[in-house]
């Protein structure tokens, strides 16, 4: 009794499904969340990439010290021009007792402290100072280099961004490509439920078709929930990088894909345009800075002041006595290193050293880069001569279920035939599905190291 109650199930699932009635429809709704509201956002490639650099912790650190180190830059080269300041002070020193006939303003108490000039002094006066040396111009060199490595940074940051993006855009589309195929499958074992039961019904076939059948049924429909579940999980791992809430409902249009370059092409781009290759140039260029300005120790600096205003006994242009109280002063500075206990000769031994380790740094990423080259274009090209394969095979796999369908329904083959039809179909449909996307993911990672994305 059990049994039959079971193949008057499966016959009715079997009839509804052809029908087109929703079996799934949470299911469905869930995998397909722009249908459920007009409203949904339909993303593209590029908004994906625009969202995900607008909420990426580590691309906003990465744009930060590119911006932190272009203004270290500017505060380098304005280190280079004079600094002028307004200066004003008043000085109090303790009287000795002693009466001073030596100041502008006449007798007056004289100060304890022969550094100073009266027992009430005050200052007025605009200073500009100037220091001159090799160190502030390699100061502004060693700056520029490391913008120039923070540039490349932010680059290779950019770079990582747009290769996680791509995984999961892709994996999104490729698990909605899946749970097509698993709902066709599905649909095709529903529809062969209803052929077994006929045949069985018509006493054409035997009760362990309808069983087989069955089973075949059951495993779909648990494969079309996994794809499903699938879709979901990538839904909300692309979510997250896309909007404030990963729950957000949105759709995917997958861009058309693109011929394969030459590979001399892709090498010279390559060249140009690899963030890591410049990130390590700019590396050691900064390392030989580095080397400069520590034997700029050896070398003297020159230091300039001019200063005009009021040094007086009283804030006046002119004393009492009718002196004019307003006037300059300039002083030039030159100091020679003579002797600092081999301090310069060491930091210049330490530069040396992680100069020779931004050299090995170079060497490896020249390595790396020719790696890659090979590597990626040997995987992108293997992956787009693979696709022509790859849809043949779903085509004769499905020309080979149609033929063995026929040849069932008239007797001429067993069931286990079209079992075994209908998965192959679907396994070469699947692998179609992991072959698209490998040629787009191997594509786009030529793409990245070759900087055209």
């Amino acid at each position: 009794m059990r049994s039959t109650l079971q193949r008057v199930l499966y016959v009715w699932v079997a009839l509804a499904t052809i029908a087109g009635l929703p079996l799934h429809s949470q299911q469905s709704a869930a995998a397909d969340p722009g249908a459920a509201s007009n409203s949904v956002p339909t993303i593209t490639l590029d908004e994906a990439l625009a969202r995900a650099k607008s909420s990426e912790p580590a691309y906003a650190a990465a744009q930060a010290s590119s911006r932190t180190a272009a203004l270290d830059r500017s505060i380098a080269r304005a280190a280079l021009l004079p600094s002028v300041v307004y200066h004003n002070q008043f000085l109090y020193t303790q009287p000795n007792g002693a009466i001073n006939q030596a100041g502008s303003a006449g007798a007056q108490a004289a100060p304890k402290f022969i550094a100073n000039n009266a027992v009430r002094e005050y200052a007025s006066q605009g200073v500009v100072n100037e220091t001159i040396g090799l160190t502030r111009f390699n100061a502004v060199s060693r700056a520029s280099a490391a913008a120039a490595i923070a540039n490349a940074e932010l680059e290779i940051s950019r770079r990582g961004l747009i290769s996680t993006v791509l995984n999961l855009f892709y994996a999104r589309t490729t698990a909605e490509t899946k749970v097509q195929v698993e709902q066709r499958a599905a649909d095709e074992a529903a529809s062969f439920v209803k052929l077994t039961t006929q045949r069985e019904a018509e006493r054409e076939s035997a009760h362990a078709d309808v069983l087989k059948a069955e089973l075949i049924f059951q495993q779909r429909q648990r494969d079309l929930a996994d794809a499903i579940l699938a879709t979901d999980k990538a839904r909300i791992d692309l979510a997250v990088l896309l909007f404030p809430d990963p729950r957000s409902p949105y759709t995917l249009v997958s861009p058309a894909p693109k011929p394969l370059p030459t590979q001399p092409e892709i090498e010279t781009a390559a060249k140009h345009n690899n963030p890591e290759l410049q990130s390590a140039l700019a590396a050691l260029h900064a390392a030989d800075l580095d080397i400069k300005s520590a034997r700029a120790a050896y070398l003297p600096d020159l230091a300039l002041n001019y200063s005009y205003g009021i040094d007086a006994e009283q804030v006046a242009v002119h004393g009492p006595a009718g002196i004019r109280n307003l006037g300059y002063s300039a002083s030039a500075t030159l100091d020679l290193p003579v002797w600092d206990w081999f301090s310069t000769q060491h930091r210049i031994s330490q530069t040396r050293i992680l100069r020779d380790a931004a050299k090995v740094a170079l060497t490896s990423a020249q390595r790396t880069l020719i790696a890659q080259l090979e590597e990626f274009y040997k995987e992108a090209a293997l992956a787009e001569r693979q696709l022509a394969s790859l849809q043949l095979t779903v085509d004769t796999a499905r020309e080979s279920l149609r033929l063995t369908r026929l040849r069932y329904t008239s007797g001429e083959s067993s069931v286990l035939e079209v079992v075994d039809a209908q998965s192959t179909l679907t396994t070469a449909e699947l692998a179609l599905a992991d072959g698209n996307v490998r040629y787009q993911l191997a594509f786009a990672n030529l793409q990245l190291l070759t900087g055209t994305i």
